[in-house]
């Protein structure tokens, strides 16, 4: 082949790889600002934990599900039809039968609300949830932020300073869990059994 022809390939080869990667990242990026299960895994594993959450959303009743890396080592973010929570408990029951089915995932959350990281985003959203506390429950706030300059205790602050619950660090009843995912937050309002730690429980 004359070389004029190979450069030509090559530079169609480097063409299709860049709008391959361009729709990786808007499909990302997209999913970030729109996700409802957010699941970690080792770093490096990004690939193979898609796969499998895309299996165990499959096996679940939703086959249709959109799965989508990060940006940030060790993440990927989910959104299904089911309820994230309910997700939650049938990967739960597939982890019982088939432990051998969960390879790579380390822990899966499922998110209730997404908001953009500012302050006033995440009061107005934690506020909503609030909502689903009965007075006799006590709550703690937890915070995992990853690539923003807003500190843990501005946020914790945020979403407590507007509850009359009980604060209990040590055995609340419900925890508000704030994910910060650089320009995107997912939040819940969550038991200790709405999500699952799979190392944990696979030794149960």
């Amino acid at each position: 082949m004359p070389h004029g022809g190979l450069a030509l390939l090559n530079a169609e080869s480097v063409n299709r790889n860049k709008l391959r990667c361009n729709s990786v990242m808007r499909r990302s990026k997209c999913l970030l600002s729109d996700f409802n299960l957010l699941a970690s895994t080792m770093r490096g594993n990004e690939h193979q934990m898609i796969y499998e959450l895309e299996f165990l959303l499959k096996e679940s009743g939703d086959p249709e599900a959109k799965v989508s890396k990060t940006g940030i080592r060790g993440l990927v973010v989910a959104k299904t039809t089911l309820n994230p929570v309910e997700a939650i408990q049938k990967f739960r029951g597939i982890l019982y039968e088939r432990p051998y089915e969960f390879r790579y995932s380390l822990r899966i959350i499922p998110i209730q609300k997404v908001v953009p990281t500012e302050l006033e985003q995440i009061k107005a959203a934690t506020a909503e949830l609030a909502a689903q506390l009965s007075g006799a429950e006590s709550f703690r706030v937890t915070v995992e932020k990853r690539f923003t300059s807003l500190h843990s205790r501005d946020l914790i602050e945020a979403v407590a300073t507007k509850i009359k619950n009980k604060v209990d660090l040590e055995k609340p009843d419900k925890m508000f869990l704030i994910e910060v995912l650089g320009a995107y937050t997912g939040i819940s309002l969550l038991k200790a059994t709405d999500y699952i730690s799979v190392m944990k429980e696979k030794m149960l």
